[in-house]
């Protein structure tokens, strides 16, 4: 069983292969507990619940074809360090990126929707897909350069925790879980070692909090995320296409993480956290710092205030006009922007050896 998971990447095909340490037979002889090999280790246990297998597949031809699309996308020698190909324009037009985005921040909406009008043939050869779904990652093109994609899916999503239909738990889109930090944290790594670049693609609240996912060990899994970001050696571009709050930010490869680009659409928020907590936060230590009691209407008042500056503080162009971000991007236009990056990063092909610190598991 540690052969293959000592692979850089493994894949499974449905009904064929299980990986266990132990069979069904020598699990009831130790244990006493009856199950067959496939519950016990098959594709789904091991790809949708353990996140063990990056890959799962119906059939083998299907295996094979992406199998065949990650040799395409390894680097071909020094001089020329990352994959190209010949470009290729999307199956959905560019122009549609206007009305994907919600006007209000708090709806829901399809990453991969988005992805499917920035990657070259629509195409995303998708990382651990029906695990950590809080995260889309994978590899694709943009105008003919290779490029690995960590984007926050905003849908309400759901996780397998066992074999039967109801074994599932809902988790909140553009949230970092547990299963999805381990998930881009490994991705990340596996980028780095292919020397494909990175594409930050940001709308996050943050880590998920509570004292479930504290029990989870969320700060370690977290923790696993931000040094693979930190210590990422090939060239990373962050787009800001939503919220950017908080610790979710530096996840994400925001600007202290040595993104060679940062682009952001009008719609992006930039913050430490989102504006209705964030208020009513500021309003509570004011009232409290005022020492004397304050009414209603001055409650009102002053929440009014603080709610106008800081919608001021986190738009895209108060982060530009800071140089947080190096330029506002028509999401039209975002396609050619980003091959333009890319391109420009492939001039430009230096990368140090890839190293992280210490990872807690």
């Amino acid at each position: 069983a540690y052969l293959p998971i000592m692979s850089d990447e493994i894949h499974i095909v449905e009904g064929t292969g299980p990986i266990f340490l132990a069979g069904a037979h020598l699990v009831q002889a130790a244990i006493g507990e009856r199950i067959d090999n496939e519950a016990l280790g098959g594709a789904v246990v091991q790809a949708d619940i353990s996140g063990i297998v990056d890959h799962r597949h119906a059939d083998e031809a299907t295996c094979f074809a992406k199998i065949r699309s990650q040799f395409a996308q390894l680097a071909v020698g020094a001089r020329a360090p990352f994959a190209r190909r010949e470009p290729r324009e999307p199956r959905h037009d560019p122009d549609e990126l206007l009305g994907l985005m919600p006007v209000e921040r708090s709806r829901p909406y399809d990453a991969h929707e988005l992805l499917a009008r920035l990657l070259d043939g629509s195409e995303l050869d998708e990382f651990k897909e029906t695990y950590g779904r809080t995260l889309v990652c994978g590899t694709g093109w943009i105008g003919g350069h290779a490029v690995g994609v960590v984007a926050n899916q905003r849908q309400v999503v759901d996780r397998r925790t066992g074999l039967e239909p109801k074994d599932k738990e809902l988790q909140i889109g553009g949230v970092i879980y547990s299963d999805s930090a381990d998930k881009g944290a490994r991705f990340v790594e596996l980028c780095n070692q292919k020397r494909i670049p990175l594409l930050f693609v940001q709308d996050v609240t943050g880590f998920m909090v509570g004292s479930r996912s504290e029990r989870g060990g969320i700060i370690k899994d977290g923790a696993k995320l931000v040094n693979a970001v930190a210590n990422s050696v090939v060239p990373k571009i962050t787009l800001f296409v939503g919220n950017s709050y908080g610790a979710g930010n530096y996840a994400m490869c925001g600007k202290a993480y040595g993104a060679r680009f940062l682009f952001a659409w009008p719609s992006a928020s930039i913050a430490v956290m989102g504006g209705e907590q964030a208020s009513r936060t500021l309003l509570a230590i004011q009232v409290k710092n005022r020492g004397h009691h304050v009414s209603e209407e001055e409650k009102e008042a002053l929440l009014a205030d603080i709610q106008k500056r800081y919608a001021d503080a986190t738009n895209p162009r108060y982060a530009a006009a800071r140089l947080w971000v190096d330029a506002l991007v028509d999401p039209r236009r975002t396609r050619e922007v980003l091959a333009r990056a890319l391109e420009a990063c492939a001039n430009n092909p230096e990368i140090p050896e890839f190293r992280t610190g210490v990872l807690q598991t």
